[in-house]
């Protein structure tokens, strides 16, 4: 039976990926660099099928994914594909992009009874808004105003970084770190 070209490539991808992800897992610092920039072309080509109509967030996305990679590396299940483990880790990236984008429009578009809207919801924001913010307050404060600039108003990675002059990968990590000792809290709390 002949095998399919593509098929065969891909299968080719995976074992190539899979060998330098193990190598560098064992401490081959070489082969660890090589398998994120195969993985960050791999992922780039991935994502930009998806957001064509927002080319430029694929390369914050790869940058997203790649952390979220390197975060998970020993997590890994050597028993699962490799490429199909990456691209679901990409693939909630996505996901999350997308829901930051769709409430981003919908902060642009007018509700239609605007005053009755904001008259019954504004003692339950102010609620929320104080409860946030003394969970936010439990942080350190790196982690508080990534996570402030980056998921309340909203900037980008890179604006979060010039604003709080650190480095993007920073602002990613303090974000990251933030929200999961939040989700700790919350989770201890119920």
């Amino acid at each position: 039976m002949e095998r399919i070209p593509e098929v065969s490539s891909l299968r080719s991808t995976e074992l190539r990926l899979h060998a330098l992800f193990l190598q560098g897992l064992d401490g081959d610092a070489q082969a660890y660099r090589v398998f994120l920039q195969a993985t960050a072309s791999h992922l780039r080509a991935f994502l930009r099928r998806r957001l064509n109509r927002w080319p430029d967030e694929v390369e914050d996305l790869v940058q997203e994914s790649l952390l979220a990679i390197h975060n998970q590396r020993l997590s890994y299940d050597t028993g699962v594909p490799l490429t199909a483990w990456m691209v679901a880790i990409a693939r909630y990236k996505l996901v999350d992009w997308m829901r930051r984008h769709a409430r981003r429009d919908a902060l642009t578009e007018p509700l239609p009874d605007e005053d009755a809207f904001f008259s019954s919801a504004d003692a339950d924001a102010g609620e929320a808004r104080r409860d946030l913010g003394k969970l936010l307050a439990t942080l350190p404060v790196k982690q508080r105003e990534a996570i402030v600039y980056t998921k309340l108003d909203g900037l980008s990675v890179r604006e979060a970084a010039d604003a709080l002059q650190m480095t993007e990968a920073a602002v990613k990590v303090s974000v990251h770190r933030g929200l999961k000792t939040l989700a700790t809290l919350l989770k201890d709390a119920l």
